[in-house]
């Protein structure tokens, strides 16, 4: 694993357990995905509700990102 997967793997580490498991699975079957850290600068509650679609506030460069998020 490199530098840059570990701070984004420590990065996901956040507030809320349903979030951890969000971003746990999605690591997991993305670990080099590096634009993850522009959603993580986001504040945990919106992050959720992009994550489980209850949002549709995002950079609209991420739109593929949110995609294969909300489907980890």
């Amino acid at each position: 694993m490199t530098v840059e997967q570990n701070r984004l793997k420590w990065k996901c580490r956040r507030g809320l357990l349903e979030l951890d498991l969000i971003l746990e699975k999605f690591l997991q079957k993305h670990p080099a995905e590096v634009r993850l850290s522009e959603l993580l600068d986001l504040e945990d509650n919106h992050l959720l509700d992009i994550a489980m679609g209850r949002s549709e506030d995002y950079a609209p460069h991420l739109e593929d990102l949110v995609a294969r998020l909300r489907a980890a």
